[in-house]
């Protein structure tokens, strides 16, 4: 290669470097207009969540920093890897993310920051119903749709209605334990963001996975499926809730981080334990010799309780 060849290379170079260092100034330039136009409302709102998915997280806090957390998987170890970092200044912000998908970011943030608390007003203005009057207003909401004119003849037609009926709940039970699939999961993103992807089941015939926006997903080999060995993937709420029951789910789950984090079952020393040391032993044999004779009048078994979930 000639040597104009190489001196046109470096001069293309120098001008792309130029104009990036321009485009990077005008950029950091534009950012800090738009917070300083808005750092009031920001620290009103105590800070923002801009983005939050799998790889990726950044939220600004109410003293104007960004922060940001990473997730990647290190090729030499097979592991996830998360770093995190605090973005003091515009200038170092865009030189990690694109100017127009942070704004794009503000905006969908804050809309959905104006939903939440729409949401949570509304919520707040209704009594909340105890779980009887949530079962009566089914029953009731049902017997409305289903009026009947006369009782029915014949046990078949009884059969008939009643197995409508409960199908209906059946739906209705399932829509009621997907809704609480996802209160779990809005509420703990902020933990699950730090954690990590966490494996709560792997088993042969079913996988349950807590991921690191807070998320359930879920694989299992249906029974009907089973000797093809086929397997169905869960990854929402209303899937999950028919092939689980949410007890089982937040039960497994905190079994499985007792399981990764052994101090979490860890029991302080009972203080009573030591109240008595040192006290006369002649109390105890006192209390022995009196209770000599006395008859256990208890059935066998009362006072034992099963420690097996539904």
């Amino acid at each position: 290669m000639d040597t104009s060849r190489n001196d046109l290379l470096g001069e293309i170079a120098a001008d792309a470097a130029l104009e990036r260092s321009d485009f990077l100034t005008a950029a950091a330039a534009q950012l800090d207009s738009f917070l300083d136009a808005n750092e009031a409302r920001i620290r009103e709102l105590g800070g923002l969540l801009l983005i939050d998915d799998d790889v990726d997280y950044l939220a600004i806090d109410e003293d104007m920093t960004f922060k940001s957390r990473s997730r990647y998987r290190d090729e030499a170890t097979g592991q996830w890897v998360t770093e995190t970092e605090t973005i003091e200044s515009a200038a170092e912000l865009v030189e990690l993310y694109n100017l127009a998908d942070v704004f794009a970011a503000f905006g969908e943030a804050t809309a959905a920051h104006a939903a939440k608390e729409t949401a949570a007003e509304e919520e707040a203005a209704e009594e909340p119903a105890a779980a009887g009057d949530l079962y009566a207003e089914a029953a009731d909401e049902w017997a409305a749709g289903h009026e009947f004119e006369e009782a029915p003849e014949t046990p078949e037609d009884a059969a008939e209605r009643l197995y409508e009926m409960a199908l209906a709940f059946q739906e209705r039970s399932q829509q009621t334990e997907a809704n609480l699939l996802e209160q779990f999961e809005a509420a703990a993103s902020a933990l699950t963001s730090v954690l990590g992807e966490f494996i709560v089941v792997d088993d042969d015939d079913e996988r349950l996975t807590l991921k690191s926006n807070g998320s359930f997903a879920a694989e299992v080999v249906p029974e009907d499926e089973a000797a093809e060995g086929k397997w169905r993937k869960l990854e929402n709420p209303d899937d999950i809730v028919k092939f689980y029951d949410p007890t089982d789910v937040f039960g497994d789950l905190a079994d499985a981080l007792a399981d990764a984090f052994p101090e979490l079952n860890e029991e302080a020393p009972d203080e009573d334990d030591d109240e008595g040391d040192g006290e006369d032993e002649s109390d105890d044999d006192d209390e022995d010799e009196a209770a000599d004779g006395e008859v256990d009048a208890a059935p066998p078994g009362a006072g034992e309780e099963g420690d097996e979930r539904r």
